[in-house]
């Protein structure tokens, strides 16, 4: 396919990426190109992508997975010691420990971390060049994107390191979490995760604990969005019910396509429009081709078959785009963040418009989350 200029590009902000993660495991700079990973400052620029949701997820440590222990290596530091694992998930300890150094790197990232820099005269120092902005608000986002400046919200991805009396969710909002997901693909004390299957429904098991329908009030008395795209249905249900704001799948597809268990239904996707939330369309090719298959070889006609359905069933200005960057398998076509000009073609092709597309790419993200936090 044949990119688009830079003249053109299509604003996007992203609902979900784990790059935190991924700079921890792999050693390699935000502010430079690389030929590993999705997502970095430069190919961010080369695709339009102005910002995303940066996700804190703490793994496993599963004896297959190298990767989950090579991330916890380069970044867990202060582990020696803390038990780890409780059945098949982290205990509270490893969680918080894990979760601080998580978001110690995000700010080192917008300290400048790793970033080229340039002597301000006025002050006499030097100054990383064009570094990460960690926001949060709706109009710091705004302005952001007037600006050029890269945006970063901070998203927790599974609620293990926050505690039942909710005393570490008021600490983590504190700095700087605005986005969690009660759950992961895993249960823990506040509800359960749906897992990875195909085909598979979503009503996979019970909903919201007590403690999770507490959880619930107090990520809206705060203002912190509630992801639901790693929820089981019940789960769905019961944040449905009882949250006072939009309800939000950051980076989730239409099971009518793909029936995985991770997709959401009609009936699901019918709620989010009815609380004018959002869906961010997730580009992981086994969320979106109709056969399950984990293959890079996934058309990006069929990631637009995703938008298309999603706009008729919930309204243009309720979709957006959750790539899961540096997370997940991406179609060839769009193999890191510069290649997201092709997507923008495909969906041009498709009689989506600049309107459309600023809708999709950003302003669809701008109301929610104004609606979410208030400013």
């Amino acid at each position: 396919m044949t990119e688009s200029s830079s003249a053109s590009l299509i604003p996007i902000f992203d609902g979900h990426n784990d790059t935190i993660l991924d700079l921890a495991a792999s050693g390699r700079s935000f502010y430079e190109r690389s030929d590993t990973g999705h997502l970095d400052r430069v190919r961010a620029a080369e695709g339009g992508l102005v910002g995303g949701f940066f996700a804190v997820f703490v793994p496993n440590l599963d004896s297959d997975k190298e990767p989950s222990r090579r991330i916890v290596e380069s970044i867990g530091h202060g582990l020696n010691g803390v038990p780890l694992m409780n059945g098949s998930g982290p205990t509270l300890a490893y969680a918080q420990q894990f979760t601080i150094a998580a978001i110690a790197k995000l700010l080192r990232i917008e300290a400048g971390e790793g970033a080229p820099v340039s002597r301000d005269e006025r002050l006499g120092v030097e100054m990383p060049t064009d570094p990460l902005s960690f926001i949060q608000s709706a109009a710091e986002l705004e302005e952001n994107i007037e600006s050029g400046e890269f945006s970063a919200i901070l998203h927790m991805e599974g609620a293990e390191a926050i505690d039942e009396h909710l005393h570490a969710l008021e600490t983590f909002h504190a700095a700087g979490v605005r986005s969690l997901g009660i759950v992961w693909s895993r249960s823990n004390i506040f509800g359960h995760g749906v897992p990875f299957e195909y085909p598979s429904s979503p009503d996979t098991g019970p909903g919201l604990t007590d403690l999770g329908l507490g959880l619930v009030d107090g990520c809206n008395e705060l203002g912190i969005l509630i992801d639901l795209s790693h929820l089981n249905e019940k789960g769905f249900w019961d944040v449905a019910e009882r949250t006072t704001a939009p309800l939000v799948a950051t980076h989730s597809n239409a099971h009518a396509i793909c029936p995985a268990s991770r997709n959401l239904t009609d009936k699901q996707l019918d709620a989010i429009a009815d609380s004018d939330g959002i869906v961010g369309v997730n580009f992981n090719c086994a969320f979106l081709r109709p056969d399950g298959a984990r293959d890079a070889d996934t058309p990006l006609e069929t990631m637009a078959d995703h938008v298309d359905y999603l706009v008729e069933r919930i309204g243009i200005e309720r979709v957006a785009l959750g790539s899961d960057f540096d997370g997940a398998l991406m179609p060839n076509d769009l193999s890191d963040a510069s290649k997201l000009p092709n997507l923008i073609a495909v969906l041009r092709a498709r009689g989506y418009d600049d309107d459309a597309l600023n809708r999709i790419g950003t302003r669809n993200w701008l109301r929610v989350l104004e609606a979410t936090w208030g400013f």
